[in-house]
């Protein structure tokens, strides 16, 4: 509504005419009929007759018209033209696209999704969406060039790195796989870590061309074996001899000594490999039958419990046995009620429910201590205090000892014979008397 109306009044909204509030007279709002009303008149009486009621008037009006923009012809045309590709907003916006790709994991396809591609446009209506080959051939290979150039100006100016390094094969594809990790301390005491390769290894995995292999990825780098603090590696055989001729030190993995231990273990009692083995079953049978599942899904919902699926182990993760074993425990009840209508490929015997039970607790400080040693702040500090409290738990005998006996003498034998290297070997020593956390808890075992 007009500010003018402050100082006029009507008695309907048909009426011609407006009374000025300050005299009195009536005013004509103009036109013949309601739609031609306008306030033209009203203003007129105001600038005339009562000064200062137009003047306030004015204030008013400016008031509420403040910080408006009135968006020209010109400027509308402009908004409907597109970026300059060398435009400083275009290489901005593309580049944060690029980098969202690398982050996040998202595939280059991105940039063609039509959901992504109308927000985008959204947000910059005059932003032309690159196609997916100018994203692969320019966007990436410059972001790459970008973060190595700044990697390679924080590892010139780190004094020593730590290495981590592994050799897998791949699941998607028939090929072999070699990282390299690099990690250090900067002058502010700031940890970083950053994956330096993930190349492809071709042939034989021989000591000699793991050698090679890290030497020139090194190389590339311009990080000389000198500046090698150490490098943490697999315990295979070809692994450790690769960097013992490189003469760099090394250090097996931890946490794949504590897989090593806990297999064996496990192997070490065949009741214990019979109820696993039955357990890898029963989860296998629901894994392969959704119907199956879906039934045992509506004995959750029917016993008022909450939705779990079963968990399967896989070989290399020893912790996934463990999790699949307490996953069946918290299912016992349920899949008694299954078994009582269904029928299943085996069902663990009331001795084999006991040792999965006894054994999900022996195994319990080594999934703990796995999970520990994997994050990404874990050091060769926790590695004495680790073993110290594993062999106090396996030491020490317990009445529910009934059945896994075997089974704990000889995981605190794999502990003591794998682990004999720890309280002499220089860097976890070293590390573990000036951490500050262990000072003053060092007692005898």
């Amino acid at each position: 509504m007009s500010a003018v109306w402050h100082h006029f009044k009507i008695t309907t909204s048909e009426s011609p005419t407006a009374t000025c509030k300050v005299c009195g007279v009536e005013v004509s709002r103009g036109g013949a009929n309601r739609v031609s009303y306008n306030t033209t008149n009203l203003i007129k009486h105001l600038k005339k007759h009562h000064p200062d009621e137009h003047a306030a008037y004015c204030k008013a009006t400016a008031s509420a018209t403040d910080g408006l923009h009135q968006q020209t012809l010109r400027d509308s045309l402009k908004r409907k033209d597109l970026l300059p590709r060398d435009s400083e907003r275009f290489r901005k916006i593309t580049e944060l696209i690029v980098e969202c790709i690398a982050e996040d994991d998202q595939p280059i396809s991105l940039v063609e999704n039509s959901g992504f591609c109308r927000l985008i446009n959204y947000l910059e209506p005059r932003y032309g969406m690159p196609s997916r080959h100018y994203i692969a051939e320019k966007g990436i290979p410059a972001l790459h060039t970008k973060v190595r150039e700044q990697v390679q100006r924080h590892l010139k100016e780190a004094t020593s790195i730590a290495l981590t390094t592994d050799l897998w094969s791949s699941g998607v594809a028939p090929m072999s796989l070699l990282s390299l990790t690099a990690h250090w301390i900067d002058s502010s005491f700031t940890l970083h870590n950053v994956v330096l390769h993930a190349s492809e290894l071709r042939g034989s995995h021989t000591s000699m061309r793991i050698r090679n292999a890290i030497e020139e990825m090194l190389a590339k780098w311009h990080i000389d074996n000198d500046k090698v603090h150490v490098v943490m590696r697999d315990n295979a055989a070809n692994m450790k001899k690769a960097f013992a001729d490189m003469g760099v030190q090394s250090l097996g993995c931890f946490a794949h000594t504590l897989q090593l231990v806990v297999i064996q273990g496990l192997l070490a009692q065949r009741s214990i490999i019979d109820a696993v083995t039955n357990a890898r079953k029963l989860v296998g049978h629901f894994k392969h039958s959704p119907k199956a599942y879906s039934i045992l899904e509506d004995i959750q919902k029917d016993l008022h419990m909450p939705t779990q699926r079963l968990q399967q182990d896989v070989s290399v993760r020893w912790n996934s046995t463990q999790y699949m074993m307490l996953s069946l425990l918290q299912q016992k009840r349920l899949l008694s009620v299954y078994a009582a209508d269904h029928d299943l490929p085996c069902m663990p015997s009331a001795n084999q429910w006991a040792l999965m039970e006894k054994a999900v607790v022996v195994l319990s400080p080594f999934e703990e201590l796995t999970r520990a040693v994997s994050a990404a702040t874990a050091s060769a500090a926790d590695v004495i205090p680790a073993i110290t409290v594993l062999k106090r738990h396996l030491s020490r005998e317990e009445s529910t000892d009934a059945g896994i006996k075997t089974m704990k003498r000889t995981l605190l034998e794999a502990v003591t014979e794998r682990f004999d290297y720890a309280e002499t070997e220089p860097i976890s020593s070293v590390a573990t008397l000036v951490d500050p956390r262990y000072k003053e808890k060092a007692s005898p075992v």
